[in-house]
């Protein structure tokens, strides 16, 4: 009985560690495939594009068990996926031979990386504060790159200068992480919310040139 209960104890972890490995080839293998049939089923199946899209699919499969783990792994497992799901995507542009029109993802994916961060916390007030200004310009980089996808498969038609909305949307972003800083006492809190405010007075006014025409 105790012999039983041993090797089970040792069996059971040993699965549970297992698992997300065999979870994480799984979606690797089944992007992979589904991939590579849509690709040969459109006509514009680029078989060399395989030599990119598979160790892609492994590298962003490593970081899925790291992930899993927690703690201090989880940053190197977050930044394996990312960096494997993008050269991921760029495999499968070429694999449909559409990189001539998909390229904005090459911005959407990065900057939806960072913005990806948006949620972790550290400790210090500034440091945080600055985090999640970078994390909400980078989701406004990922709405940017959005919007060019949109503009280069002909669903939208803007008209010049539409891009100092986003320009606008980055010093309004940098403006109000720059106000929640004067809720903390901490040391150069002026400094930091001066070199705050500067950038993006001079981003909001100069998107507002651009998208009037002035």
């Amino acid at each position: 009985m105790s012999v039983e209960t041993e090797q089970t104890s040792l069996a059971e972890p040993y699965s549970r560690s297992s698992r997300p490995w065999l979870t994480s080839l799984a979606v690797a293998g089944l992007a992979c495939a589904t991939v590579a049939t849509a690709a040969q089923g459109s006509g514009q199946f680029h078989w060399w594009a395989v030599f990119i899209l598979i160790p892609a699919a492994l590298i962003a499969a490593s970081g899925g068990p790291l992930l899993a783990r927690g703690g201090g792994r989880a940053f190197a497992g977050y930044m394996l996926a990312c960096v494997g799901t993008i050269v991921f995507a760029v495999g499968a542009l070429l694999m449909f031979g559409v990189m001539g029109r998909g390229w904005p993802l090459m911005v959407v994916l990065p900057c939806l990386a960072v913005a990806g961060t948006y949620g972790w916390r550290a400790a210090h007030p500034l440091v945080r504060g600055l985090h999640r200004a970078v994390a909400l310009l980078a989701l406004t980089g990922a709405l940017l790159g959005l919007t060019l996808q949109l503009i280069r498969v002909d669903l939208i038609h803007l008209r010049n200068g539409w891009w100092g909305a986003f320009l606008m949307l980055a010093g309004a972003i940098v403006l109000g992480n720059a106000g929640e800083l004067t809720r903390h006492r901490m040391p150069y809190r002026l400094q930091a919310i001066t070199l705050l405010v500067g950038p993006s007075v001079v981003a909001f006014l100069l998107g507002l040139r651009f998208l009037r025409g002035w």
